[in-house]
């Protein structure tokens, strides 16, 4: 995977039809946050969509970072290598859309714009969220990991001691940014 020399400013979250649509909602939080980050790419699929309602994770704020894309639409940038994003996170990323990503069978925006991600070299970040997993979905994390994707499972930590959800959500995802080089772990275990 090529080292990202300039500084990350342009970053696509999709979010698709696992439990944990939470993920996503702390996800664009905490990117809006960071300050060279200029444009935030949000995509959902039809079932994250219909997940995130259901498990009423909110509202995404309102900000000029924030663009949205239909699934269904490949005749946008996302669907382009020259389109300069510098990293893609799937968050909450169903094994449907895993199993896409690992066969590179890009039917839809998500999955183009993954397979952009890893024929770019840049990273592409998958938050894996099933349990358990079957034997399908451990090849499916191995050929995603071979073509470049890091493999990034939904497993919160509790050294921290978190009093609620929204505490063992947030560190997790921090600890995704940290691991696509965009920022510090909120958490960090030298820290406690």
């Amino acid at each position: 995977m090529n080292i990202i020399s300039e500084p990350i400013s342009k970053v696509v979250v999709a979010i698709t039809g696992a439990s944990g649509s939470m993920y996503g909602a702390s996800l664009i939080k905490q990117l809006l946050a960071v300050e060279s980050i200029t444009q935030i790419a949000v995509v959902f699929s039809d079932n994250g969509k219909s997940v995130w309602d259901f498990e009423n994770a909110g509202s995404i704020p309102e900000s000029g970072k924030i663009m949205f894309y239909e699934n269904h639409d490949l005749f946008v940038a996302l669907a382009s290598g020259s389109a300069g994003f510098n990293v893609m996170f799937v968050a909450p990323c169903s094994m449907g859309s895993l199993a896409g990503i690992a066969t590179g069978h890009s039917n839809n925006l998500i999955l183009r714009a993954a397979d952009v991600m890893l024929k770019e070299r840049k990273p592409l970040v998958l938050m894996v969220r099933e349990a358990p997993y079957s034997l399908v979905h451990l090849e499916n994390m191995t050929r995603a990991t071979q073509a470049g994707a890091i493999v990034f499972p939904a497993s919160p930590f509790y050294y921290h001691h978190p009093e609620n959800i929204q505490q063992l959500i947030s560190p997790l995802v921090s600890r995704m940014l940290s691991v696509a080089g965009i920022a510090q772990p909120e958490v960090e275990w030298g820290q406690l």
